[in-house]
C-alpha cells in the first residue's frame, strides 16, 4: 500500500509545540490550501483545511521559523485518528504527519520570488514515535516510555533561511 501526501498552502494558526517525556517534540497546526476553477462559466474558489503535526527536530524548526500565515509545502502521510469527546460523542478526523517540509516564504517583501529552505526527518531514525492510531478515551496519545534519543545536529546556514 501507499500513503503519500503533498499540499501547498498557508498556516491557519501558530505553531503548537510540546514535547513527550522522552524528549520528542510534537508540533501541531493547520494548512490551508485552494483550489481555484471554473464552473458553468463561473470562477470559484475552494479552499480545503487540514491539520497538520511535525515531530523530533522537524517539529522544533517549524515552531521557531513559522507562523500563521507562513507559506509552506510539506510531504507526508494521511493519518486517521479517533477518539472520544468529552461528551462520550465519538470524533474522527484525517490529518497529515509531516515526513519533510519546505518554507515558501521569500526572504522580504520587495522579492518576487520564492526561495525556500529544505527540511526532512533524518532517515536513520523512524520517522516519529507516535500513533495517532493509539489515541486513549480522551484524545490523548498514549505514552510510550522510550531511552532518550539524542536529536541530530542540523548545520544550517543563515543564507538558506527564507526571512
Amino acid at each position: 500500500m501507499f500513503n503519500k501526501i503533498i499540499l501547498a498552502g498557508n498556516l491557519t494558526r501558530d505553531i503548537e509545540l510540546i514535547y513527550t517525556q522522552s524528549g520528542t517534540g510534537i508540533a501541531k497546526t493547520a494548512i490551508a490550501t485552494s483550489r481555484k476553477f471554473t464552473s458553468n462559466g463561473e470562477k470559484k474558489e475552494e479552499v480545503c483545511f487540514v491539520d497538520v503535526t511535525f515531530f523530533g527536530r522537524s517539529a522544533e524548526v517549524a515552531n521557531q521559523y513559522l507562523r500563521k500565515g507562513s507559506k509552506i509545502l510539506v510531504e507526508g502521510r494521511l493519518s486517521f485518528e479517533q477518539w472520544t469527546d468529552n461528551n462520550g460523542q465519538k470524533r474522527s478526523k484525517h490529518s497529515v504527519i509531516v515526513e519533510s517540509m519546505q518554507m515558501l516564504d521569500s526572504r522580504s517583501d520587495n522579492q518576487s520570488s520564492s526561495c525556500g529552505a529544505n527540511y526532512q526527518q533524518p532517515t536513520q531514525q523512524p520517522a516519529t514515535t507516535y500513533q495517532p492510531q493509539n489515541m486513549q478515551q480522551h484524545g490523548q496519545p498514549e505514552q510510550h516510555r522510550q531511552p532518550q534519543q539524542s536529536l541530530p545536529e542540523i548545520d544550517v546556514n543563515e543564507d538558506e533561511i527564507p526571512f
